[in-house]
């Protein structure tokens, strides 16, 4: 759509009503970085937000220091405040001749990947890298009287995520952790209400209790006008489907053809597999 993907399409006759959609979004399990700076709050853009913040706070407009101050990816000699030894990074990595490649703590920073200047701004008593180092739970709280921000962590909150840092790098989530994020970021967006998303097994990995919760995020997409096409086998989210389409009658070769379609109730009448599942839930 919109020139977004590469991919070639599959057989088909047509395809009618992209007139309704201005984009589609596929929230898969990839992850959302692949080197230790990228982390939950760089993706969903609430560590701009939490920059800002601190660039307001009283020392800080008396140093001059601007958002960039605050961020590890700028350079010092361009007015950031990171800790050039390990480039913001908190560790350095050693390249091994035979071996993976490893992270040591930088011995100059100690893993705060700031410089000594910039871990004197505090807010609540937190420095910068404090606040990176904080769960989602806590930063609610440190955060309750920041709207903006606060209701950006609220949606790491919503997709289950109280318990992950927020500065916690990219490449130690799993990739249901990642998917979620994903979520969350666009939970943090400006609706269109003509966005299509895709998913693909949003469940796995989850703990029984956690399922509700996606269900209801995914509720909240849906609440806003956009459309999602979820790939998915728990009984709990096929329930709460607007429309199923069961695919079969085998797995792999001997599917790819529609054997039930309709809502929920419509296919638990159906002589299928999924039927018989959702026949236990619709009594």
């Amino acid at each position: 759509l919109n020139g977004a993907t590469t991919a070639e399409p599959g057989e088909h006759d047509s395809i009618v009503g992209l007139k309704h959609l201005d984009k589609i979004i596929a929230i898969d399990q990839t992850p959302i970085g692949r080197t230790p700076r990228s982390n939950p709050a760089t993706y969903i853009k609430v560590f701009d937000e939490i920059r800002s913040l601190f660039s307001k706070l009283p020392d800080a407009k008396l140093r001059g220091y601007k958002s960039g101050r605050f961020s590890f990816n700028v350079p010092v000699a361009k007015g950031g405040g990171r800790c050039e030894a390990c480039e913001g990074n908190g560790s350095n990595r050693i390249g091994m001749d035979f071996l993976a490649d490893v992270w040591v703590r930088c011995p100059v920073c100690e893993g705060r990947r700031f410089g000594r200047e910039t871990l004197q701004m505090k807010f609540k008593g937190k420095s910068i890298y404090d606040v990176l180092e904080m769960e989602v739970r806590d930063a609610l709280e440190l955060f309750d009287s920041q709207v903006r921000i606060h209701g950006m962590l609220q949606t790491l909150h919503d997709v289950g995520l109280d318990y992950i840092r927020l500065g916690q790098s990219s490449t130690t989530l799993s990739g249901g952790e990642a998917q979620r994020i994903k979520l969350a970021r666009e939970l943090v967006k400006k609706a269109t209400g003509r966005t299509l998303y895709v998913l693909d097994e949003p469940t796995t990995g989850l703990h029984l209790s956690d399922v509700g919760r996606l269900v209801s995020v995914l509720d909240r997409l849906v609440s806003r006008g956009d459309t999602l096409v979820v790939i998915e086998h728990h009984p709990t989210v096929l329930a709460c489907a607007d429309h199923l389409v069961e695919l079969g009658p085998e797995g792999g070769a001997g599917g790819g053809l529609v054997v039930a379609q309709g809502t929920p109730r419509e296919v638990a009448r159906a002589d299928t597999p999924t039927a018989a599942v959702l026949r236990r839930l619709f009594p």
